[in-house]
């Protein structure tokens, strides 16, 4: 099947038990069908736990960053290991999203399963069996391109061994991995291996190198100063490769960096690279902002440091339900682990919904801990056994990987889609 149709396949699945939240009584009909009813997130037969993703915020962070990277001169490949949603990797595509960044192999199979033309997957492949399946693609189709990290002579063996033994008959594009310092993820530690590496490279049939890549967000105590050092680095060390002619023979040469915490640093330090012997590819991967956060990403996003280029909305709102009030400063909510991102912050209640629909902020209302299945809520106002609490949860990574379909809702709770995930 290929990709658009399979996209448009989406909409024929069938509604059933393995969706969290979803009404008991749509059993049996597709997702098509449910959009159409235009149900109502509150009122329409939706159980809680149930994961809402704003539609007016999704389309505001996505146009904001379609803005920001065009004003700034950047391509873009948003990370999808956010969202493993192939239908909000279309919404950016559409947006100008130059290609979708990805993690693992599996990942890249989704993307590829659902029509996506061009990945960069930032880690080193080293698995045999994923580099044949790249192969078999990469050859099945000529306009498909990959991107994929080095970062060690080791690596680049096996991997040139691995597609050698797959006959594969296009090299594969690598760019060499600049680490962000000692003892952060991984990456060549310095300039020297780096070369080394690109020999190795250059040495190895099934492999084309096409550039530098790094992610910033690893540079040991971050700040605006040591993170645009580490990117003037990763500009110089694409310096050096081409004036030592391993970019000949390309259209253009990959630098890639970018997460979602420095994006404004990659901005200003790209904007200032030297022109190189071909056009450079100024590649962004920042994944986080299609939902945006209440917690980690509202701390840390740039968009605090630049006002006058916008912001981002958080987009999402686990709406729990109150069941247990066993004492006045207690109350428990039917939300825990399994429904909830708590890796790096607790969900945090921001409104309750009264069983007549009336709303109130969640002032006095916080939660402690969390169980597989349960919030633990101190309280020190008011709220029934039955109302509705509206959380906002902190890190997309590990809100969207806990639900297969999420409905998309407008302001006044009626949904207007479903975001199918595939982790």
């Amino acid at each position: 099947m290929a990709g658009a149709d399979r996209l448009a396949s989406l909409a024929e699945e069938r509604i059933d038990f393995r969706f969290k939240g979803l009404p008991p009584d749509a059993e049996g009909t597709t997702v098509a069908s449910l959009t159409a009813q235009r149900r109502n997130l509150f009122t329409g037969g939706f159980t809680t736990p149930v994961l809402a993703l704003s539609a007016e915020r999704l389309d505001h962070n996505l146009a904001l960053m379609e803005t920001y990277t065009e004003r700034h001169g950047l391509a873009f490949a948003p990370h999808g290991k956010t969202s493993m949603a192939p239908g909000l990797f279309h919404r950016q595509l559409a947006r100008g999203a130059w290609g979708i960044t990805l993690a693992v192999p599996h990942q890249v199979r989704v993307a590829r399963a659902f029509g996506v033309p061009r990945i960069f997957l930032a880690n080193e492949l080293v698995d045999a069996a994923a580099l044949r399946w790249i192969a078999q693609e990469l050859d099945a189709d000529p306009d498909f391109r990959l991107v994929c990290y080095v970062d060690s002579t080791a690596g680049v063996a096996r991997m040139d061994a691995a597609l050698a033994a797959a006959g594969a008959s296009r090299p594969l594009d690598v760019v060499v991995e600049l680490a962000a310092g000692e003892g952060a993820r991984t990456g060549v530690r310095g300039e020297t291996e780096c070369a080394a590496v690109a020999d190795a490279v250059a040495a190895a049939p099934t492999l084309r190198l096409v550039g530098v890549a790094g992610y910033e967000g690893e540079v040991p105590d971050a700040s605006p100063e040591s993170v645009s050092a580490w990117l003037r680095r990763l500009g110089a060390l694409a310096e050096a490769f081409d004036a030592e002619g391993r970019f000949e023979g390309l259209s253009e040469i990959v630098v890639s960096a970018g997460g979602s915490a420095w994006f404004d640093a990659v901005a200003d330090v790209f904007a200032r690279l030297p022109p190189l012997s071909r056009p450079v590819l100024k590649l962004l991967r920042s994944g986080a902002y299609v939902s945006h956060d209440d917690g980690a990403y509202r701390e840390k996003t740039p968009f605090n440091r630049i006002p006058q280029e916008g912001a981002l909305q958080a987009a999402f709102t686990l709406w729990t339900q109150v069941v247990s009030r066993p004492s006045p400063d207690q109350a428990f909510l039917n939300a825990g682990k399994r429904d909830a991102a708590f890796d790096l912050h607790l969900p945090q209640p921001h409104t309750v919904r009264a069983s007549d629909g009336t709303t109130r902020p969640g002032d006095g209302l916080t939660v402690t801990a969390l169980s597989d299945q349960h919030a633990w809520v101190r309280t020190t106002a008011p709220v029934e056994v039955g109302e509705w609490v509206g959380l906002g949860l902190s890190h997309p990574c590990t809100i969207f990987d806990k639900w297969q379909l999420i409905p998309e809702t407008t302001a006044d709770g009626t949904v207007t889609g479903y975001v199918r995930t595939f982790f």
